[in-house]
């Protein structure tokens, strides 16, 4: 079995490859199963707020604000299979707050979402014929893989849920280890970056010790009333240099 962070990386090479394989024609969405319906999470202590509560959306109305390929020219945008989708129960940690960032990691909704959605946005590496060079192929597997997860929350579990996150950004700043499909795989460092978006947003860099080599992933979160977005960004180069802004940007416009 591998951990969702081993499982996602495969799953970066079949959608880089299949990009290679249609041109790079930035092509439409995929026939792929419905978005998971519920997740769960024990939750953190709610954060400080004057907002009132609310009501969480219905899947269908949380589908509607996900990221679509007609959002990002130049990214090949595809809903998660229902085998790539990741249940929070099957997602731990060796210090109890430091959960969210693993369920972040693994496109779960942290907390107690009452429905979720997901998407995946590689960007089209650029080819001048139908056929791809060994420059493209090792191209299309080095870009950037930004999945996305959408979570929608009654009442303050939004806020709840993005506390939690900052509890896991303090607690967790010098690594844990994530637990996963009967595997374990440490996560060595969790350095924060500077982000702006949506009511409040937080991203860090993270470190995972992969077999020796360190594999440097983005994790981005921000909260829109009751929706919290998260980003997980990796590459099989091993390194993303960069948040996935493009893709923030539109969904943080999407979400208003």
């Amino acid at each position: 079995m591998r951990t969702p962070i081993r499982s996602t990386a495969v799953a970066v090479t079949a959608v880089s490859l299949a990009l290679l394989v249609t041109a790079c024609g930035g092509g439409g969405k995929s026939d792929d199963a419905k978005d998971v319906g519920k997740t769960a999470a024990p939750s953190a202590t709610a954060s400080a707020t004057s907002e009132p509560p609310a009501e969480a959306l219905t899947a269908a109305e949380l589908d509607e604000l996900i990221v679509e390929q007609a959002d990002l020219p130049g990214y090949q945008v595809q809903k998660a299979k229902a085998a790539d989708l990741v249940k929070s129960d099957a997602v731990s940690t060796d210090k109890p707050s430091c959960k969210p960032i693993a369920d972040g990691m693994s496109s779960v909704a942290a907390g107690k979402a009452a429905v979720s959605a997901q998407r995946k946005a590689i960007e089209v590496p650029k080819a001048g014929g139908a056929t791809a060079s060994p420059a493209d192929a090792l191209g299309a597997l080095s870009a950037p893989v930004t999945s996305v997860t959408l979570g929608s929350y009654d009442g303050q579990g939004a806020q709840e849920a993005f506390a939690s996150y900052k509890t896991a950004a303090t607690d967790c700043a010098g690594g844990f280890t994530l637990i996963g499909g009967g595997e374990k795989t440490k996560i060595t460092k969790v350095a924060p970056e500077t982000v702006s978006a949506g009511d409040e947003a937080l991203a860090w860099t993270i470190t995972t010790d992969m077999d020796g080599e360190p594999f440097v992933t983005k994790l981005v979160v921000l909260r829109k009333g009751n929706t919290l977005a998260s980003f997980s960004t990796l590459s099989l180069g091993g390194t993303v240099k960069a948040l996935p802004q493009a893709v923030i940007d539109a969904q943080a416009t999407k979400l208003g």
